[in-house]
Parts: C-alpha cells; structure tokens; sequence
C-alpha cells in the first residue's frame, strides 16, 4: 500500500478510536470545532490588533483599556455564563431528537440573556463613578479620565454583544458553528475595521474605540436576529417567542447558567482584585500584564474552541445517555488540549520580539514581558486543560453547582491570596501575581479531575 493511503487510514482509525462514538462521530466533531477554532483566532488576533492600536495613543490609554476590560469580562461573564446554560439545555434537547423544545429552548436562552445584560448595562452607567473610585481609585488621573470614557461606553453596548452571544450559544448547541462563526465575524472585524478608523485615522484615542464596539456589537446583534427570524431553517422562531418568556424553559436555563454566573461573578471579581494588586504596582506593571495576557490569549486559541465543542459534544452525549461516549470525548480532548499548547508555544515564543513591539511597549518591560511569558506557557501545557476542559464537560451534563463551587473557593483560597502574598507581601511584583494563577490552576484541576473519574456527575438528569 502507498505511504500516503497508509498514512491517512492511520489517522482514520486514530480519529475514529479516540473521537467517534454512538452519538457522534470524528467527522461531525471536526465540523464543530474548525468553526469555533476560526472564531476564537480571529477573536484573539482581533482584540490583539486592537490593543496595539490603543497602545498609539500611549500607556496610559493601553492600561485604561485594560482596567476596564477586566471589569467587562466580570459583568458580560454573568449574562454570557446564562447564555452557556442555554447552550447546554438547546444540545442536550438536541440530543434527545425532541426538535420542538429545541426551538423553545433557544428562544428562552435570547430572552433571559438580553434582558440581564440590560440590566447590567444600566448598572454600569449608573454606577461608574463609585465603581472606578472602588476598584481603581490609586490610577493616575489622566487613567482614570479615559477609564469612565471606556467603561460608560462598553456599559451602553452591553446588550448588543448580549444578544450576539445568545443566538451564537443557541446556534453551538444544534452544532450549526458555522453559522456562529460569521455572526461573531461581522462584529469582530467591524470592530478592529472601526477602530483603525477612529483610534489611527482620527486619532480619537479611547473615544474612538468606544464609539466602534457600540456600532460594532449592534450590528452584530441587528444580523443575529435577522439570521433567527429569516435565514434559520430548524429553529423556527419568531418575535413573540422572545418576547414571552417561558418560566419552565427558564428555570432550566438558569439551572446550569445561574451557578455558572455566580461562578463567574466570584471568579473574575478575584482576577477584579488581582488587578488592583497590579495598578498598586504602576503603569508599567499594568502594561506588562495586558500584553502578557493578550499574548497568552493566542496561545489558548486552540484549547477554547476545545472546550467551546465539547459543551455540545457531552450535551448531546448525555442527552441521548451516551455516558460511556461522553467520558472518552473529554478524555480525548484533555490530551488534545495539552498538545495544542505545546503546538502554540513553539510557534510563537521564537516570534515574541516581533510580537511584542506591536504593543510599543518601554524597553524597561520587555524583559518581565518574556519572563511572564515563558513561565505561563510552560505552566499552561500539564495545568490548563484540566482547569478549564473538565468543567465544560461537567457543567455541559448539569453538574454546574459543584462546578461552579469549586472554581469560586479555587479563585479566593489560592489565586487572590496567594497573588498578593507573592506580587505584594514578597515583593515578586506582576511575575508572582502570574505565578499564583499557574498553581490555582493545578489546584481546580486536580479537583476537577477527581470528579470526573467518579459517578456523581453522570446522575444529574436535566431535561
């Protein structure tokens, strides 16, 4: 037999060991996640291209970006983390082949996330003063001016990512990725589009980036609801379905998206905390943690399209009570996750010079930006998966309360507590903050993965 057929009937058998089971196969599976995977790299890479941009407009632009954003991951957290319950009640309906419940699934999980984010939205308008004195109040003035500019504007556009999130969600669930992808693609490169506009054409700074994802994330949201309302085929929904919320559908979206959200709320408000720990620490410690999270973003491109495909991989496994195929999937894709990072690390610390001068950083920081750096990637290889794999796969079969419990105490016990002891009590500055998340993760995960290789998790019976 040629090599080349022997070669590709060897990855045939592989992929079909290790990634096909009753209730879906490798085929399928790959249809999930390259879509997933081109979102997330454009995501990431987009978000990257944009903290470049603002970094023109200087550091202390770039690290007011970076203190609001850590704010907004908090609070769009709570209402995307509702949208993941939706996610899991749409695929596990899915699974079971009930196409009715599917539709009203997907409808409930629109409404209930639309109208959270308007209330968090309005939280964050309301409250910005208060909040930025509580969180930020030792930031420079000239920091905390373009801070209130950023927070009140992200604030506003709050539920047009809301509604962007929920019909992508809805849409993962019946494996229709495809379709998520080019929603979440219009947003994104509208928005790096608008802000090469604003930020490098008008030079309107923090402004400018404000006005793009407003305009962005509406659109986006405008060509969501045309896509559910004229273009979907299976879904079936209309505008009265949005508008009446169905109180059983609701309560098992927030069954899974509640302790998700509260999981969220405590664990970003910890990495909230943590980031005062760094603005204690100066201008330049905040840079260097933005960059370094921005380029430790792309190296986890790979590894969050994972973790996004398994949620509809063990919905629908354990719709349909494939028990035996949802615990070979995560298996498989813990692997696959780990050596994804191992892919990444390669392909770009060789390249880091080149990267990292996209973000005109000062020379004084270069070198804490690649020590940083190194450190997590090697970290990130044995620690991450377990961390963030795992409990996708538990909370896709409604184990969301343990969950969501352990990820909340993990967070406070061990990366709060131990960033400050290490970047402030022992002076290890933005290294030891960093150092202290890497071995949180090993803690999560090692409890994750004791949970997974019992029973309790496969009990919980959701639809």
């Amino acid at each position: 037999m040629p090599e080349p057929k022997l070669n590709l009937k060897r990855g045939h058998l592989f992929l079909d060991k290790y990634f096909t089971g009753e209730s879906i196969d490798y085929r399928q599976m790959i249809a999930l996640f390259l879509p997933l995977l081109i979102d997330q790299a454009f995501v990431v890479g987009l978000n990257l291209v944009n903290t470049a941009m603002i970094s023109s407009s200087g550091v202390a632009a770039v690290s007011a970006v970076s203190m609001i954003d850590s704010l907004n991951i908090f609070l769009i957290s709570v209402f995307i983390a509702v949208s993941t319950g939706g996610t899991v009640v749409v695929a596990q309906y899915k699974g079971s082949g009930n196409e009715l419940m599917v539709s009203k699934a997907a409808a409930g999980a629109v409404s209930s996330v639309s109208l959270m984010a308007l209330c968090i939205g309005l939280f964050g308008i309301i409250l910005h003063n208060p909040l930025l004195q509580l969180l930020f109040g030792s930031a420079s003035p000239e920091v905390m001016d373009h801070a209130r500019t950023y927070l009140i504007g992200s604030s506003v556009s709050y539920l047009g990512i809301a509604v962007v999130e929920a019909v992508c969600g809805a849409l993962r669930g019946i494996g229709r990725t495809t379709a998520s992808l080019y929603l979440s693609l219009i947003m994104n490169l509208l928005y790096v589009a608008l802000n090469f506009v604003f930020i490098n054409g008008l030079n309107m700074g923090v402004l400018g980036m404000t006005l793009s994802v407003n305009i962005a994330r509406y659109i986006g949201a405008a060509c969501a609801l045309y896509y559910l309302f004229r273009l979907d085929s299976s879904l079936h929904i209309k505008l009265r379905d949005l508008l009446l919320l169905n109180w059983s559908m609701l309560k098992k979206i927030m069954f899974i998206g509640l302790p998700f959200a509260a999981e969220q709320m405590f664990f970003n408000g910890g990495k909230i905390l943590t980031q005062i720990f760094i603005v204690s620490l100066g201008t330049y410690a905040i840079a260097t943690n933005a960059i370094v999270s921005s380029l430790a973003g792309v190296m986890q491109i790979p590894a969050n399209a994972l973790s996004l495909t398994l949620i509809t991989v063990v919905g629908q496994c354990m719709g349909g009570r494939q028990v035996q195929d949802a615990r070979k999937f995560v298996k498989s894709f813990l692997v696959l996750s780990s050596a994804s990072f191992v892919l990444m690390g390669v392909l770009i610390l060789p390249f880091f010079y080149p990267l990292v001068s996209l973000f005109h950083p000062p020379a004084e920081i270069v070198g804490d930006i690649f020590i940083v750096l190194l450190i997590n990637t090697i970290a990130q290889i044995p620690l991450w998966s377990a961390s963030f794999i795992t409990p996708s796969a538990l909370r896709a079969a409604g184990d969301s309360k343990f969950t969501s419990m352990v990820s909340m105490l993990s967070m406070w016990l061990f990366r709060v507590v131990l960033g400050y002891l290490l970047g402030i009590v022992f002076g290890f500055g933005i290294i030891g903050v960093w150092l202290a998340m890497n071995i949180e993760w090993g803690i999560r995960g090692t409890i994750f993965l004791k949970r997974f290789f019992g029973d309790k998790w496969v009990r919980h019976r959701l639809i």
